[in-house]
């Protein structure tokens, strides 16, 4: 059987090095915002070319908190707007919600699944304040394009960033083009901690001093709390083994990318609608970290039967929009029939980094056999 995703495997490559960081925590002693998070913090902003880095429980919590910070500094009151993607995660709509402020729902690009500066263009109205980005599958949405809008409007933009860490647009990286970035280090994600986590990345001193307090109690000094705050930190474990995969994460997204590029040569199923040519998968290929290889199919079922009966595991990503959930059920009678499409028609093949070429030549044989 071909998982998924090979957690297991992935880990395993770098255990004698995680082993060591997890003893190095235990003997410091110091397992609560010590060094091993503030030199993560160190390194991720480097990495995604920011000046600031503040660790967080988790992917939601990092987007939820920003819009709680932007709160504060007065740039965002209840009932405001923000623009985010129809075809999203819940958690990007859960975070703009919890704030008190409304979402607006947007359909994506058919082609990338991603909002375009057009459809943005379009949604803007006197309310909006804000665009969430959610950088979808692993590839960065056109973010020069949609930056030139938010200036033009002075609207705040928030990257979910969550899927695409390392994804970039003329040598800038996802994380590093809005006002503020939201990260999960959920074990899934192409940078997984081997439990929660997560960061936010921003060029604003403010709003980092102003976010790192909110998740610490809403404390930047002990005992002296001037915000309504959470407690949402990066845990010191986890920043030690995120060290640790950060210094490989170049290779392992190399290996997704390799993957990618055979898929889209190799793949030559009429009945499936591949996530990218390759002809722009050659021009393009750093713009797409493949968090997720999605393909679009009309007989779903059909697919996913044929690809277990051939021993090979797939996963939705995801069966059902926010605007239809339960949860939302204010917004259950809105209509976006191409976020209503996708999500009826995607599904996630493996594309995990230690893939081998037969496992890889497994899926490709195995998708090319099917038939509706």
């Amino acid at each position: 059987m071909i998982p998924f995703l090979d957690l297991k495997a992935i880990n395993k490559q770098y255990r004698k090095d995680l082993i060591e960081a997890a003893t190095r925590v235990i003997d410091s002693g110091w397992y609560i915002l010590g060094p091993e998070v503030e030199a993560f913090e160190e390194e991720f902003a480097k990495y995604c070319g920011t000046k600031y880095c503040v660790g967080v429980a988790n992917g939601l919590d990092a987007l939820l908190i920003v819009i709680r910070a932007w709160k504060e500094m007065g740039k965002l009151k209840d009932g405001d707007e923000i623009i985010v993607p129809a075809n999203t995660y819940i958690a990007s709509i859960l975070a703009i919600t919890e704030n008190k402020i409304k979402p607006i729902f947007v359909e994506p690009d058919l082609n990338t699944y991603n909002l375009s500066a057009q459809n943005i263009q379009k949604a803007i109205t006197k309310k909006t304040k804000g665009i969430l980005i959610v950088h979808l599958y692993g590839q960065i949405a056109p973010m020069k394009d949609i930056m030139k809008i938010a200036n033009n409007h002075d609207l705040f933009v928030l990257e979910d960033s969550a899927q695409a860490c390392g994804a970039e647009i003329n040598e800038k990286r996802a994380g590093s083009w809005g006002h503020a970035s939201g990260f999960s280090f959920y074990p899934g994600k192409n940078l997984g901690a081997l439990g929660d986590g997560g960061a936010i990345t921003t060029n604003n001193k403010e709003l980092a001093s102003i976010v790192r307090a909110i998740g610490n109690y809403g404390s930047n000094k002990k005992y002296e709390n001037q915000y309504k705050g959470v407690n949402s930190r990066l845990d010191e474990l986890q920043a030690a083994f995120l060290r640790v995969k950060l210094k490989h994460y170049n290779s392992e997204i190399l290996s997704r990318k390799k993957i990618a590029v055979k898929y889209a040569n190799e793949i030559n199923n009429k009945s499936i609608c591949m996530p990218i040519s390759p002809d722009l998968i050659a021009k393009e290929l750093k713009h797409h970290v493949f968090h997720l290889f999605v393909i679009r199919v009309g007989d779903r079922n059909g697919f996913q039967s044929h690809m277990k009966k051939n021993g090979i595991g797939t996963m939705i990503h995801y069966p059902i929009p926010p605007h239809k959930q339960n949860a939302y059920f204010d917004y259950n009678k809105l209509s976006f029939p191409i976020t209503e499409k996708i999500h009826q028609e995607v599904v996630s093949i493996p594309i995990g980094p230690t893939m081998g070429d037969i496992e890889v030549d497994k899926v490709i044989k195995a998708i090319n056999s099917f038939s509706n």
